[in-house]
């Protein structure tokens, strides 16, 4: 309908202009566009709009336009950045809630194994070198994916079968030496437990003629780079986590108390940097880990210091925790033993020339402490008395100040777990940065997302390495010299010839006579 109007229109405008003349119809053709009113599409005349003579726009008016839509622009960006704080505040909140109740269910978990005996926690050892181990060699195979697919034959098949080899043989050796010579019960294996060695070799040179033969022309750097990153995973993973199982049989006290320090410096480190990072050391820490502080490293160390004190004095009253054992019981069972000496409570006598690198007034607010004076005592009887030591009284003037005494009631053990708190304060957090490079270096968040709001296991095992290693050292040499067991001499003692047994008997004998002589 709207064209025909159109044609009407044109035709009426056509006839009122006069034959020839072009120019003139066009104008006057012009002229009736603007005269008639303005029609919408459906015909219908639209509403008229009042004519305002025209005008140049001044800079003022384009000045007020561009302000407009730059406070728009301003609103909108603003707006935007609001709700992205929202969003992110929000996701912040969530994120720390599922850390929490994930961090809940694993010391739930944790607690209930230790309750069910040792065989468990060590079942749980094993699946966590399992993790580590498919984490860490997960980086580079991610990294070069593209590399390795199709190119490279059983390239994740040698990984695994050198994982194989590395646990066949290291708990072989541990199961031989601790479990089947150590336990009277299990002497009879130890014919076949002798053979595990030889096995462990077949196996390792089965595995390492496999990863030269599947070598390929162009990528044999590729490849030697990757069979030393497996190797170094292994000595990581198996090599030093074997000393964990090791910890658990001398006593849960030696396996729980190191990682209840690793997670004690791990928190007050994130707390002292959260609060104190960088006001008073602006020098950067680790740089390739920026978030990391010298206040939360220094704070978190003089904490874990101050809870192992603590904490090993609690840990120490259970004898499910510091009883030994070489047995591996399926149902829970209580377990008893005498005590090492270490977790009896003894009393201690701090040197006294530790009080004298303090000042006198310092030295009396120490808790515990007494103040000793030398008094000389007059019967009358003679000239001249030998002075005593004496506790200071207050107000006497003839007692004078001779030194400070300090005895407290404490368990040996727990100077032993101050220092293994200082370790993991100064050398264990550098598995961690050990653990930040690696991420840096492959642009990894975290390792894994196994662990809701923890990433992997690696993200959380990855300061514990260096400690089970410090721990099961410092046992042996300070804890527990002697490392042969009645047990285990009596599975030696069979395995020599009748000859030697009877010169071992004689040998023994004359040794207990020899003792018996001296003691008298």
């Amino acid at each position: 309908m709207s064209s025909e109007i159109r044609q009407r229109h044109q035709a009426a405008s056509q006839s009122s202009s006069p034959p020839g003349s072009r120019s003139s119809s066009r104008g006057r053709r012009h002229e009736s566009v603007t005269e008639l009113p303005a029609l919408q599409e459906n015909g219908e005349p639209a509403m008229e709009r009042t004519q305002m003579p025209l005008r140049a726009r001044s800079s003022s008016d384009d000045g007020k336009m561009e302000d407009s839509s730059r406070h728009n622009a301003t609103g909108d960006l603003t707006n935007a950045k609001a709700q992205q704080q929202v969003a992110k505040s929000e996701g912040k909140k969530r994120k720390i809630v599922v850390r929490i109740v994930s961090s809940l269910l694993m010391i739930t978990t944790f607690l209930g194994l230790m309750y069910m005996g040792h065989v468990y926690i060590c079942m749980l050892v094993a699946l966590v070198e399992l993790l580590l181990f498919r984490e860490l060699v997960k980086v580079r195979y991610s990294a070069y994916f593209n590399t390795i697919q199709d190119t490279i034959p059983l390239f994740r098949t040698t990984q695994w079968l050198w994982f194989a080899v590395a646990i066949f043989y290291t708990y072989g050796d541990f199961f031989r030496e601790m479990i089947v010579q150590g336990n009277p019960d299990l002497h009879w294996f130890s014919q076949y437990a002798n053979l595990l060695p030889s096995v462990s070799f077949l196996l390792y040179s089965g595995t390492f003629v496999m990863t030269i033969a599947t070598m390929q022309v162009g990528h044999i750097k590729f490849q030697l780079n990757q069979l030393c990153w497996t190797i170094v995973v292994l000595c990581l993973t198996v090599g030093q986590l074997k000393y964990i199982m090791h910890n658990i049989l001398n006593g849960f006290f030696w396996f729980a108390l190191p990682i209840l320090l690793v997670v004690t410096n791990d928190i007050m480190a994130y707390v002292s940097g959260m609060t104190c990072g960088r006001k008073f050391i602006r020098r950067p820490f680790i740089s390739f880990s920026p978030n990391k502080t010298w206040e939360g490293f220094i704070g978190g160390g003089l904490c874990t210091i101050f809870a192992a004190w603590y904490i090993s004095k609690l840990l120490a009253q259970f004898p499910w925790m510091y009883c030994p054992t070489n047995k591996f019981a399926i149902w829970p069972a209580s377990l008893q033993c005498t005590p090492d000496p270490i977790f009896v409570p003894s009393t201690l006598r701090f040197p006294s020339q530790m009080f004298e690198l303090l000042p006198l007034s310092m030295s009396k607010l120490i808790p515990n402490v007494v103040q000793i004076c030398s008094a000389v005592v007059d019967d009358g009887t003679s000239e001249s008395s030998e002075p005593i030591l004496t506790p200071c009284v207050s107000g006497n003037k003839s007692h004078t100040h001779h030194h400070f005494e300090l005895l407290m009631t404490v368990y040996p053990v727990q100077i032993h777990a101050l220092s293994l708190a200082l370790f993991s304060s100064l050398v264990a957090p550098f598995g961690g940065f050990l653990a930040s490079a690696i991420k840096r270096a492959y642009r990894l968040k975290d390792f894994d997302s196994i662990i809701p709001g923890h990433g992997g296991v690696m993200d959380r095992m990855d300061c514990q390495f260096m400690m089970a290693l410090c721990t099961w050292v410092h046992y042996n040499t300070f804890v527990k010299i002697a490392t042969i067991s009645v047990p285990k001499l009596t599975w030696m003692y069979n395995e020599l010839t009748e000859e030697e047994k009877r010169e071992f008997l004689e040998s023994i004998t004359m040794v207990a006579t020899r003792k018996g002589g001296r003691n008298n």
